[in-house]
């Protein structure tokens, strides 16, 4: 599942092309993806300019001129991809051919900018959305969602708040997309590694009696916005369907320090121990359990 550095790849590689662009034509090649499309899906995009484009979470997330808000998600295999003036892409440094086969291209959007927007998705657990902007708050997709990792409300204070009291695990609070949106397993992996802060540790002690932060709430904060921003520069991490919007692969999976590295050793300087891998609420988690207390 694409995580937050991945969508925000995307947006960034359709904002040129889409943002202040109107649809010309919107297709919708098939009735549904994971969840079926409203009946006005088509009529509702057609003809409307795209005043911004957002992230928030994994979401993407297209204002339109008409106040309605196109709420767009990748699912596990969806991928955009921007076609100009029906010319094929140009392969970049890290592109991976894509399938010949365009019989998983179901929606396309054909922007006033001369470019066509396409959406790719073979196990179509992708979706999208319009939603008026007025009902945003209330959108059950939307709603409940805590703070972006990136945004000024996400500090060390606010994390030790979410986390006060807390009997789970701290890697579980780190996935809880209540406590922060937008973060996934690989990149809590990472993050964690990076603050040595172990996978298994409560949650509760990043947080004092006070309900202050701890040196640990404050190191892990720091190490996520770093891993983020490392991520984002990259590209993304392209281990399995991610794509940029050129077709280019991210290569931040290049920069795993312990995420997929089972059996190799520590690369925190003169630690010696060894990447493990155990299952942790149903998911592969990846530590050195001599740095990360």
């Amino acid at each position: 599942m694409p995580e937050l550095p991945e969508v925000e790849t995307v947006r960034r590689g359709l904002q040129p092309v889409m943002e202040g662009a109107r649809i010309v034509k919107a297709e919708a090649r098939r009735a549904d993806l994971r969840f079926p499309f409203q009946k006005d899906f088509v009529a509702r995009l057609t003809g409307q300019t795209v005043t911004g484009l957002g992230r928030r979470a994994k979401y993407l997330m297209a204002d339109l001129g008409s106040g309605d808000v196109l709420l767009m998600h990748l699912g596990m295999s969806g991928s955009f991809r921007v076609v100009k003036d029906e010319e094929a892409e140009v392969p970049g440094k890290f592109h991976h051919p894509r399938a010949e086969d365009r019989a998983h291209d179901h929606v396309v959007f054909r922007m006033s900018s001369g470019a066509s927007i396409v959406f790719n998705d073979p196990r179509r657990f992708g979706y999208m959305k319009i939603i008026a902007r007025k009902a945003l708050d209330e959108e059950p997709l939307l709603k409940g969602l805590g703070p972006e990792p990136l945004g000024n409300e996400f500090d060390a204070a606010m994390l030790a708040r979410s986390c006060a009291n807390k009997k789970t695990s701290l890697k579980a609070a780190l996935l809880d997309q209540r406590v922060v949106a937008g973060l996934g397993n690989i990149y809590v992996c990472e993050a964690l590694f990076r603050a040595h802060l172990s996978p298994r540790r409560l949650a509760a002690t990043l947080s004092t009696k006070k309900r202050e932060p701890t040196d640990h709430a404050k190191h892990l904060v720091g190490a996520i916005h770093s891993v983020l921003n490392q991520a984002i520069k990259a590209g993304g991490s392209s281990i399995s369907d991610h794509r940029q919007t050129s077709g280019e692969l991210g290569y931040f999976q290049h920069s795993f320090q312990v995420y997929d590295r089972e059996g190799e050793k520590c690369q925190t300087k003169g630690c010696g121990g060894i990447v493990k891998r155990f299952v942790q609420n149903g998911r592969s988690t990846f530590w050195c359990p001599k740095c990360q207390k």
